[in-house]
């Protein structure tokens, strides 16, 4: 009947936010993704990022330009996860004439190469001398790279992974050198001594491994969650009580400091700064002795900035507070806060280099901040400060060679197809095809059937059911239940086609659980700070969320009532037709007295 087939559909509908629900509840506590982004050494000349497409862009800090940006093959399929500036070295730009010995100069030592792991477990080599690719570090990771570090003098790399593991690979061959199993959890973050001896290590245990026999010096255990960040803050040797590194982890609003004792009573962190959320960049000017200040800049995830100086000579008991925390704003009546993404130390105190804004499109300046006040806003007009131009000059980014008898669809204008201009081979002539016939306009106007979809991909025909809005193409976005799909969607879409996906979804009743969860968080990562009108429309669409996840329980209730109705309704049912099938045996015919009982 109509009664029982629409109790099946609540029961389908029910069991599948059911499903979304805990899954949501099971991610609440997880935050987004960390997008990578570190300053070039020593002159901090460059910023490297990856942003939510994939892409590798290295800025100029001083001329404020794109500088370069590179596209790996599988950038959306292997995201970047970590990025690690390699020691700056002697590069060969092109070719030169051989100098006399009254023209030699002191060669200068420029940030070249640069790590990139990926959530495929490989590890990409880029050169910014070259513009391009270096090489490919892969067959040693199962499982995603969290961390790289390099070695501060000999060409080695660090590198550790969701499989436990550490590997140590051979920069001039490109091939592993040695791997060994670092813990029972994925490795989270890795550091290297400035003597190049030791390497810290951690997933929740940190662990200090002797790199010549590869064995572990020293375990230091105090964080309930995964580590993200490892920095060693002294430049002294383990056996002088001098040496100490810093942590934070996830979730975490505190960078604890240990201290790598002689005796190994370094069982408990010394010292600990305060913070207003969990730490995302750290900068750090090393003490090289007792009478020289650790001065520290933190990131934090809520976008502000937290500045430290503090002697390191034996255990504090109190945790330290901020000796000046900086956060931005922008110009307007009803200020709206500007995330910080990095900052860099500069050879002053008071001199600090910032890259704020958003990952695709970062705003670096260099400010002096008045460390005598605790608490210091900077307002600035993004729109103003932003800077993409990209001096052709400069920049090294290369456009591969495409056929001219190729074709792309543009996300823009779908259905549409547009073709590629190759490189141009020379002025070429037309040539008319003597066998091929004109149509005449009548022949040109007539249909040639029903239209089709061009395209699989799910981001052109999200736009192409919006500007249409045909239900057929936009319900069959809406039914995808993959979440990785749901994700690379959302990133491909373009910002005038946000807005009205907004407002359809929130119009759709019976939209799948899961997609409403990543298409909100999504949109939260990429979009907010590019579409201020976005926040209004969330907040219909978080309420449709929350709403949902309360009616959950009142609902399951629901269906068992129902169930236990319609299983006792069906019982009744069938012993009247138990009783009617006998007696009709019986009797061999269906009489009047049979049929009323």
């Amino acid at each position: 009947s109509n009664d029982s087939l629409i109790s099946l559909l609540a029961v389908h509908v029910l069991h599948a936010d059911a499903s979304s629900a805990s899954e949501m509840a099971a991610d609440a506590g997880s935050s987004p993704l960390q997008l990578p982004c570190v300053f070039s050494p020593k002159s901090r000349q460059y910023l490297a990022l990856c942003a939510q497409d994939g892409r590798l862009r290295i800025w100029n800090t001083d001329s404020k330009t794109l500088h370069q940006e590179y596209v790996p093959s599988a950038h959306l399929s292997a995201t970047c996860t970590c990025i690690a500036w390699g020691p700056c070295r002697t590069v060969k730009e092109g070719p030169q004439r051989k100098k006399r010995k009254s023209e030699a100069v002191q060669v200068e030592e420029k940030p070249d190469l640069l790590a990139m792991g990926t959530a495929a477990g490989t590890v990409l080599i880029y050169s910014t001398a070259k513009g391009a690719l270096h090489c490919t570090l892969d067959g040693g990771h199962s499982g995603g790279v969290n961390c790289v570090q390099w070695h501060p003098e000999d060409s080695l790399l660090y590198s550790g992974s969701d499989d436990t593991n550490i590997i140590e690979w051979d920069l001039q061959t490109g091939k592993m050198r040695s791997k060994w199993k670092a813990d029972r959890a994925a490795v989270t973050s890795l550091c290297v001594s400035h003597d190049g001896k030791l390497l810290l290590s951690a997933g929740q245990v940190i662990k200090m491994w002797d790199l010549d026999t590869k064995e572990v010096y020293r375990k230091f255990t105090g964080h309930s969650t995964a580590v993200t960040t490892l920095r060693f803050a002294t430049t002294r040797p383990p056996d002088s009580n001098g040496l100490y590194f810093l942590s934070g982890a996830a979730h975490d609003r505190l960078l604890s400091v240990w201290q790598v004792r002689q005796d190994g009573k370094d069982k408990n962190s010394v010292v600990s700064f305060t913070l207003t959320d969990e730490p995302r960049h750290i900068d750090l000017v090393t003490s090289n002795s007792k009478e020289e200040a650790v001065r520290l800049s933190v990131v934090c995830k809520d976008g502000q900035l937290h500045l430290f100086e503090h002697f390191l000579n034996g255990p504090c008991k109190k945790p330290l507070s901020p000796l000046c925390s900086v956060q931005m704003s922008d110009t307007k009546d009803s200020p709206v806060p500007i995330p910080l993404l990095a900052a860099a130390l500069g050879a002053d105190t008071r001199n600090v280099l910032l890259a704020y804004g958003n990952h695709l499109q970062p705003v670096m300046e260099r400010v002096e901040i008045n460390t005598a006040e605790r608490h210091v806003c900077l307002t600035r007009d993004v729109q103003t400060n932003l800077s993409i131009s990209m001096e052709t000059a400069v920049s090294k980014v290369k456009t591969p060679i495409v056929s001219t008898k190729s074709r792309v669809l543009v996300p823009g204008l779908p259905g549409h197809q547009a073709p590629v201009k190759g490189m141009s081979q020379g002025s070429e002539k037309r040539k008319k095809d003597t066998d091929t016939k004109e149509m005449s306009i009548a022949e040109r106007l007539a249909p040639k059937g029903t239209a089709t979809l061009q395209t699989d991909n799910f981001a052109v025909l999200l736009v192409q059911g919006l500007e249409s809005n045909d239900a057929n193409i936009l319900n069959k976005v809406f039914q995808t239940r993959k979440e990785v799909v749901i994700k690379k969607t959302v990133a491909r879409l373009p910002l005038p086609a946000v807005l009205p996906l907004v407002e359809e979804v929130s119009a759709v009743l019976f939209v799948c659980f899961l997609l409403l969860k990543c298409f909100y968080l999504q949109l939260i990562q990429l979009y907010i700070q590019q579409l201020p009108d976005l926040v209004t429309q969330l907040g219909v669409l978080y309420h449709m969320i929350e709403s949902r996840v309360k009616m959950f329980h009142k609902l399951t209730k629901l269906h068992g009532k129902l169930y236990l109705l319609m299983t006792q309704v069906g019982i009744i049912v069938y012993r009247k037709y138990l009783q009617y099938f006998f007696l009709s045996v019986f009797f061999n015919r269906p009489d009047s007295a049979v049929l009323e009982v």
